[in-house]
């Protein structure tokens, strides 16, 4: 009874987390739910960096129902000082008698040592139930503040032959109405937006999320652009919509960084002749741009996977056969030379969306 009572309270709290999707960045999302007498009494989530965490919020609400009560949360407590106080500092001023803990926190800055304090204040302390839902939940924070770079999804839309336009370029639209607005959903959630230069010259996207409701967040616009081509005029340069930067290397010249910096694109140089990807993602992981949506072609597609860059693909299959030696594919380049080489994917999850066919997986890195 009492293990199916925790189950339900933490996939309670898993989904509180959830209505914080894309507005906690550089912070995990987190929710919290506080129980007794088997009853729920309070519970909370963390809604954006800098303010109260998710227990904080539960604890406000439960006031002295905390006392004795049982506590669930999805993500281990925090233990130091930053822009708010420790929450396991909170619940044991609060007299909470046991907490259930979906993971720990690979912080270095907490990493057990929130467990600790609540364990040496005599609270019962219980850690790994629903371990899996809370690992996915973070997945973009886990593996930001464990490598430093951003969690990178790479996104396609394609046809059932595998073609993502025709042979005299036409792209709009392979997919569907409601796939084009999970697009702008995922736009919504992540941090960064990621194209090629070519991309940013055929299409001149504004990469921007445009939800029904209206109050989509914009992810800041990276182009990936070594020569430092990217029009003045372009809807990424003069829209003020969100933040760009332009990915340049050494071969660009003087006079087009100082013309793209006094439009105010922000340009970082990453390597010598192209692009360094790893310097890019590392130089964007410094920054705090903890996840990336790559919409880009064939081309940067490819230099992502080879690099092993990429975590996350969304690949939107449309129900047309459109043929064509020369249209273009999701993933171009060289292309990998033996099977063994492929990138694969784990985990695997298919939807549909009013007829096309929405596959999601993990990357298996080597």
């Amino acid at each position: 009874m009492q293990k199916e009572l925790d189950r339900q309270m933490m996939a309670k709290a898993i989904d509180l987390a959830k209505n914080a999707m894309g507005r906690t960045s550089p912070n995990p999302m987190v929710g919290a739910v506080i129980v007794r007498s088997g009853r729920i009494v309070a519970a909370g989530w963390h809604r954006k960096a800098g303010t109260p965490h998710a227990e904080v919020h539960a604890l406000n609400m439960a006031g002295d129902l905390a006392k004795g009560a049982t506590v669930y949360v999805t993500l281990e407590p925090c233990s130091h000082y930053g822009r708010t106080g420790p929450c396991a500092k909170a619940l044991v001023e609060a007299g909470v008698a046991r907490v259930v803990v979906a993971m720990e926190d690979p912080n270095p800055k907490v990493a057990g040592k929130g467990i600790a304090m609540l364990r040496e204040a005599g609270i019962e302390v219980e850690v790994g139930l629903l371990q899996e839902e809370a690992e996915k939940l973070n997945e973009a924070f886990l593996h930001w503040i464990t490598t430093r770079r951003p969690f990178v999804v790479m996104k396609t839309a394609m046809s059932l032959d595998g073609k993502i336009a025709t042979c005299t370029g036409e792209s709009q639209w392979i997919s569907n109405e409601k796939s084009r607005g999970m697009t702008h959903r995922l736009r919504d959630v992540y941090d960064g937006i990621l194209v090629g230069i070519n991309t940013a010259l055929k299409d001149n996207p504004s990469l921007t999320a445009r939800l029904p409701e209206g109050n989509g967040q914009n992810p800041v616009r990276i182009v990936v652009d070594s020569k430092a081509r990217l029009p003045l005029d372009s809807k990424l340069v003069t829209d003020g919509q969100a933040k760009t930067i332009v990915a340049v290397s050494e071969a660009a010249s003087a006079e087009n960084i100082k013309a793209l910096e006094n439009a105010g694109v922000e340009v970082i140089v990453c390597g010598q002749e192209r692009v360094d990807l790893e310097v890019l993602m590392a130089k964007l992981g410094e920054k705090k741009i903890c996840s990336v949506l790559v919409e880009g072609g064939g081309q940067i597609n490819f230099s992502l996977l080879k690099a092993g860059l990429v975590d996350r693909v969304y690949a939107f299959v449309a129900p047309k056969l459109i043929g064509g030696r020369d249209a273009l594919t999701p993933v171009e380049g060289d292309g990998f030379a033996a099977l063994s080489d492929a990138v694969e994917l784990k985990n695997i999850e298919t939807s549909m969306l009013d007829g096309d066919v929405v596959i999601t997986g993990t990357v298996k890195h080597r």
